[in-house]
């Protein structure tokens, strides 16, 4: 199975409620086997909307990253990020 990767774009609007959610959000993605591969570093905007906070994280399947969103452990700490941020989120398959 390959690995997939998260792909978020965010605009914090509430610097201390997302603080609470990075600070949880890391730990429940490692215990799912995500490592960072890329966190809020520099970056160009070539097309779309700007988000400054762009974040990609590595995962060893599609369904491994999916069953991290949906884990109790990440909503806990999707519930901090709601309603501090715009966000976008995709989990994309890393080709073979």
């Amino acid at each position: 199975m390959p690995a997939a990767l998260w792909i978020a774009h965010v605009e914090v609007t509430d610097t201390e409620a997302y603080s609470k959610y990075a600070a949880l959000a890391g730990p429940a993605i490692a215990l799912h086997g995500g490592k960072f591969l890329a966190r809020a570093g520099r970056y160009h905007q070539l097309e779309g909307r700007d988000r400054p906070r762009n974040v990609v994280a590595q995962f060893p399947s599609l369904d491994a990253a999916v069953a991290c969103y949906h884990s109790p452990e990440y909503q806990e700490a999707l519930n901090h990020a709601r309603g501090a941020s715009e966000r976008d989120l995709v989990v994309v398959e890393l080709a073979e």
